[in-house]
């Protein structure tokens, strides 16, 4: 899975949330202590909103996965984006386990 770092509150320096002049949609950056910038387009915010939102208050979903996936153009909304990430098929348990894992590996 690559280098894992964990993001906490203290690690941040300030957030700005916008739509930045000439633009038409959100951004969110999250500029931490150590100088890296994190820019995340507002699909990306949407789509990991939507499924927090949805862990933390249906009784019935306890975990999700959400992977990049390619919509048909003519499938979109006007000024969406092509590149969606949409939940798998990944039972909770397995997600579970998987960010047990993580969080557990080595740093």
């Amino acid at each position: 899975m690559g280098k894992v770092t964990v993001i906490r509150n203290q690690d941040i320096k300030r957030v700005l949330i916008g739509i930045p002049k000439g633009h038409k949609h959100l951004r969110i950056c999250i500029e931490l202590k150590n100088g890296t910038n994190l820019v995340f387009q507002e699909a990306t915010i949407a789509n990991i909103s939507r499924a927090y939102i949805t862990t933390r208050t249906n009784p019935y979903v306890r975990a999700q996965e959400l992977k990049m996936k390619m919509a048909n153009t003519e499938q979109l909304k006007e000024s969406y984006t092509r590149h969606q990430l949409l939940e798998t098929s990944k039972t909770h348990e397995e997600i579970e386990e998987e960010l047990r894992n993580l969080l557990e590996a080595p740093i």
